[in-house]
This record gives C-alpha cells, sequence and structure tokens, in this order.
C-alpha cells in the first residue's frame, strides 16, 4: 500500500470512529459498562446515593457520571496499576471512558430498547446470596447524640452446637448513614489456652496499660505512652506487643469494600458453642445526624461451606499503635512489620487508616534476601474509600518471609481533610486520630501447592 493510500484509510477509519461515537446510547453501549463496573453499588437500596440499573435513573446523572469518569474517580480504585495484577479491580478501560464521555456528550440519548443487554439481579439485601445463618446485634442501638464518635461492642451467641467452617461473611448495617465501619470476631467457648494464646492475652493487656478512656467511653493513646514511628527497626521495651501480628476479624464492613466471601477450598472456623463479637465504629456528624436519637440493628450473614475446606483461611492484622504524628508534618513515616511462621499463599492486603492517611506501602523481603519486593502501593489513600485489594493469582511466601507495611501521614493545613492541623496526633478510636493497621487474608500451605491451589 503506498503511503498516500495508507493515509486515506487511515483517515477513512477516523471517520468512521467518530461517526460509531456520535450514534453512542445507553441500551447498547453504556448499560454493559455499567452493569460490569458499576451496578453491583448502584442498585436500588445499596450504598450508592442512585441507582444506574436503567436509563430512567440513569440519564438525570450524565453529567456527574462524565466528570468522575474523566477524573477517574469512579469506579473508585487507588492500587498503582503498575505493581501487582489484582482480581477485584474495576476500573475502565480507555475505550469505555471514551464511550461514556461520548454518550453525554452526544446528549445522552436512550437508544432502543431492544438493544439493551440482561441486567445483573440482586438478592434482595444481601450481596452474597442467602445467608445459611443470620445474627445482629442483639438490640436496636441509640446513638448518643452528643457524640460525632462512637465505638460500640456487642457480643451474641452462635447457638452453634456444632462447628462450621464459613465461605461468606457480610455485615449489613442497620442504619448507613452513621455505621462507618464494622468488624465481627469470633470468640472461642471457654477452653484451656494454649502457650499463644495466654502470650495474645498479655500483649493485649500490656497494650490496654498505655490507654486511657475519656468521658466520652473512647480508647485514646495516652500521652506519655512510648513513641514508636519505625516498628520495623524497633528493638525497646515492649518489643513483642509493638511487633505482634494478631489473628484478625472474622469478616469486616467499610465504606467501598465488598462481602467477604473466600475463594476455592478455603474458609473460616466457628466452633460450637462460639460467640460473635462486633465492633461497630459510629460517625454521627458526617451524615448530619447528630443529636438525632437514631438507631441502628446492624446483621451479619454467614454462608456455610458445602464441605471441610483443604485451606483454612487466615487474616494476620497488623498494627503499629504507638506512633506519633507532629503538628504540621506532611509526610510522616510510620511502619510495621510482621514475619510468617510458616510457608503460605497470601490472598489480599487491606491498609487502614484515617483521616491524614496519605499513602501505604506493602512490600515482602523474602529469607536471604536483602531486596524487598512491592506487593502494593496505594498513592493517594483515600479515609472514604477503603478497599481490599485481590491479588489475581495468590503470592506464595516462604516461611521467614518478612511484610513491611510503610504508610505516610499528612498533618498539615494542606490536607483538606485533616481535622486539626495544630494537634500532635496519637492511636485513637475516634475518625479525627489515627490507626496504622495492615490486614492480610492467607493460607499456611507448602511451595508445592502454590500453583494448584484455587485452580491456578
Amino acid at each position: 500500500m503506498s503511503s498516500r493510500s495508507f493515509y486515506i484509510a487511515a483517515v477513512l477509519l477516523s471517520l468512521s470512529a467518530l461517526n460509531a461515537l456520535a450514534q453512542v446510547t445507553y441500551s447498547r453501549d453504556v448499560a454493559p459498562i455499567l452493569y460490569q463496573h458499576c451496578t453491583g453499588c448502584h442498585h436500588p437500596k445499596d450504598i450508592a446515593p442512585m441507582s444506574l440499573m436503567d436509563y430512567k435513573s440513569a440519564r438525570p446523572w450524565a453529567q456527574a457520571i462524565r466528570q468522575a469518569v474523566v477524573l477517574k474517580k469512579m469506579p473508585p480504585w487507588f492500587a498503582d496499576r503498575s505493581i501487582g495484577h489484582f482480581a477485584n479491580d474495576p476500573s475502565l478501560g480507555d475505550a469505555e471512558r471514551q464511550l461514556i464521555i461520548a454518550w453525554v456528550d452526544q446528549g445522552a440519548k436512550e437508544g432502543k430498547v431492544k438493544d439493551l443487554p440482561l441486567a445483573p439481579t440482586y438478592a434482595e439485601g444481601w450481596h452474597i446470596g442467602k445467608p445459611d445463618a443470620i445474627f445482629d446485634i442483639g438490640e436496636d442501638h441509640v446513638l448518643k447524640g452528643t457524640l460525632a464518635d462512637d465505638y460500640v461492642y456487642f457480643t451474641v451467641p452462635t447457638h452453634f452446637t456444632e462447628g462450621h467452617w464459613v465461605q461468606a461473611v457480610e455485615l449489613q448495617p442497620g442504619n448507613r448513614k452513621v455505621v462507618h465501619h464494622a468488624h465481627v470476631s469470633v470468640v472461642e467457648p471457654d477452653a484451656p489456652k494454649s502457650a499463644a494464646q495466654s502470650a495474645a492475652a498479655a500483649d493485649k493487656k500490656r497494650f490496654n496499660d498505655y490507654l486511657l478512656r475519656t468521658s466520652d467511653g473512647l480508647r485514646h493513646m495516652r500521652p506519655d505512652s512510648p513513641v514508636v514511628n519505625d516498628a520495623c527497626s524497633y528493638s525497646g521495651p515492649d518489643i513483642d506487643r509493638l511487633r505482634i501480628a494478631g489473628e484478625g476479624a472474622l469478616g469486616s464492613y467499610l465504606p467501598g469494600m465488598p462481602p467477604d466471601t473466600y475463594p476455592g477450598d478455603t474458609a473460616k472456623w466457628i466452633p460450637a458453642g462460639a460467640q460473635l463479637r462486633f465492633q461497630i465504629h459510629y460517625h454521627s456528624e458526617a451524615s448530619g445526624a447528630k443529636d438525632s436519637g437514631v438507631s441502628d440493628r446492624t446483621r451479619v450473614g454467614l454462608i456455610f461451606a458445602p464441605v471441610v475446606p483443604k485451606h483454612p483461611l487466615r487474616r494476620m492484622d497488623v498494627d503499629n499503635d504507638f506512633f506519633s504524628i507532629p503538628a504540621g508534618a506532611a509526610g510522616e513515616t510510620v511502619t510495621q512489620c510482621a514475619t510468617f511462621s510458616a510457608d503460605s499463599l497470601l490472598l489480599s492486603l487491606t491498609p487502614h487508616m484515617h483521616y491524614r492517611g496519605k499513602d501505604a506501602r506493602f512490600e515482602i523481603q523474602r529469607p536471604g534476601q536483602t531486596t524487598t519486593e512491592t506487593l502494593l502501593l496505594v498513592p493517594q489513600y483515600d479515609f472514604n474509600w477503603q478497599l481490599k485489594y485481590v491479588f489475581q493469582a495468590p503470592v506464595f511466601v516462604q516461611k521467614g518471609t518478612r511484610v513491611i507495611m510503610t504508610f505516610h501521614y499528612d498533618n498539615s493545613a494542606n490536607n483538606k481533610f485533616n481535622p486539626d492541623a495544630a494537634r500532635t496526633i496519637r492511636w485513637g478510636e475516634p475518625s479525627e486520630e489515627e490507626m496504622m493497621s495492615g490486614w492480610i487474608d492467607y493460607i499456611e500451605a507448602p511451595a508445592n501447592t502454590a500453583l494448584s491451589l484455587l485452580g491456578r
């Protein structure tokens, strides 16, 4: 083909593409994108403020949708895409973004109803499907109107006469306007404690000795407690407490986080006679519900595994609770590390901070190695969207592998979310204070299972 012929062909192809964009419609072009990437949250009676399930619902929001797509604010995703591959990345491709932009720019036309694809269906009230068991907090909890933040614990019996393996857990706020986040954990029935359990209990007591509980009932780090920002290199008093990585919750609810569903041949164990302990963070001021006397009755749904799993799933919670972020500091570094005691497969990572959280990095350092490998980088952390990052393929780590968490905090006036740049900030339960936590879903598995597990 001559250069002139090639040029003419290119022009004709460009004109064809422009013509195609001029005919973009909701039914044929936009609905498939929304169904795949957006309606998991944007359907009736779910977390999103509006439904995008049909043209009538979506059309009034066309300009807002365009802006969110152009700025890449929606669907929410904060991991650096040059590092790792994640199974739950909902991001739009460039072609999908261009279609949505063209749809709005061309008047957001509906198109022909016959062009609509089959719409997804969502179980009424439950993303995981109909639960095998449902437990609520046992009361209609009325919020204290004088508090913006409140952490409340509820413990309820399961009345299980036999143990159950659980493959999906969904925490469902009774009142989404006031429940900021929640966890549910298993409290095992009274039994002789192992050495590890006794040590963990002692560590917890030692940690509580550093806390004070204010008149609002919330826990805060005492001003005179040790300051350890770089816990990975710390070797002073209470080193065991400062480096402990405890067993995490059965399931969690946070803004933007889907229910906990455990892949393949994995599940979590709830023994006979166990109790469930709910930890709920109520944040009424942000929703305008302060002083309104509103109530909540959060519940959890469980789906049991059909068979005993080959690989019990665990969650490691890695925290640094002894940091201090100076007033005005724009990039304070806080670290924490943990070491795997067995060959393991890492399934997901979740960083957790509050309003001053700036970015988060998870690295691993394998035994005998001096270099590190970054598994996850969240360059712009957003307190309003605390996501779990699920690996597309599990990451195998040998026994003795070290996980290194490095978080940065912006306590300066330039942080528009900062409640008070003039304060030095320590660990505390209120959103206006801070936390440094990383949650790791994993299974203990030898190297020869790394490729076969979960069908990979």
